[in-house]
């Protein structure tokens, strides 16, 4: 399963009722987060969940509203001992761009390890997660995410007898796990079948629409995209500051056919984002103005 939590949805400058943009997946008892704008920690404490576990924090760009939230955080999860190290993902730059912020925040009891982002796309796994980072097209360097866990196929009894491979074998084979027996490498290909649908959340925010956001969301679960403006009269706004309308997402999840998609990353302009939606449905049926604190759960198919 895989727990989705969209902590902020604001854009430049947080409201009184819609944080800074920041959203937090949970795994197996991995959390990982991706950006940390203002409010985050109080965004994390509304919903109730925890910072300490957060094992990742993936940023997109280094503009004050993604990443302002992260000194606090990392002080609190300091404050809570944490002593497990915290991977930082991002690009080029964000050892220098963290360090900078750590000036506030310079004794933590836990190690930062950095991974900085230099190719187009990268593609890496951190515990349970299968990230893979894409380039956008914002005034700055950014990068969009998509986050997949994925699903190894069933375990087939007949296959592990036929193979003769004994029975105290099968759980750690099964958990993906290699081993020598009797001079023979046991391998999980040997007993399991092939791969089944995992679980794959998209999220981008700070760019243009570009055709390789589309092509990473395609199939998605959950498609999480930026949607600055839904005023008609903020298109050219929206072109000269390299972000989105509510209609570009909507022409990208048509494209792409995610199971949903969350509108976020509001200008504080846009006040009533839902008084919009007839039309972005009209394009892509299964899109939602997402508000702070919305949740969803992720599970796989019972195939």
């Amino acid at each position: 399963m895989l727990d989705i939590c969209l902590l902020g949805t604001g854009g430049m400058m947080p409201l009184p009722y819609r944080w800074l943009t920041s959203m937090m997946a949970r795994c197996r008892g991995s959390n990982l987060l991706i950006d940390c704008g203002e409010g985050t920690q109080v965004a994390l404490k509304e919903k109730g969940w925890s910072p300490k576990p957060i094992d990742v924090i993936c940023f997109t760009h280094y503009h004050a509203d993604h990443i302002s939230g992260l000194p606090g955080l990392l002080l609190t999860m300091g404050n809570a001992e944490r002593v497990e190290p915290l991977t930082l993902v991002g690009p080029k730059g964000l050892e220098r761009v963290v360090s900078a912020l750590r000036t506030i925040a310079p004794e933590l009891p836990f190690e930062l390890k950095f991974v900085e982002l230099t190719e187009n796309r990268e593609h890496m796994e951190l515990g349970p997660y299968v990230i893979d980072a894409y380039r956008v097209n914002h005034n700055v360097i950014c990068y969009g995410y998509s986050i997949s866990i994925p699903r190894t196929g069933r375990f087939d009894v007949e296959r592990a007898k036929a193979e003769a491979i004994p029975q105290k074998f099968w759980s750690r084979l099964q958990k993906g796990e290699e081993m020598e027996h009797e001079g023979r490498l046991l391998t999980p290909g040997m007993v399991l079948g092939p791969d089944r649908r995992g679980l794959k959340v998209t999220y981008c925010t700070d760019t243009r629409p570009v055709p390789v956001i589309a092509e990473y969301a395609a199939g998605a679960d959950l498609f999480i995209c930026e949607g600055m403006y839904g005023e008609k009269d903020k298109a050219a706004k929206a072109k000269e500051y390299k972000h989105m309308t509510f209609y570009e997402a909507a022409y990208l999840a048509r494209e792409a056919q995610p199971a949903q998609m969350w509108l976020t990353h509001y200008s504080p302009s846009l006040t009533r984002p839902e008084e919009y939606m007839d039309e972005v449905r009209s394009i892509f049926p299964r899109a939602k103005a997402a508000r702070d604190g919305w949740t969803m759960e992720l599970e796989f198919d019972e195939d």
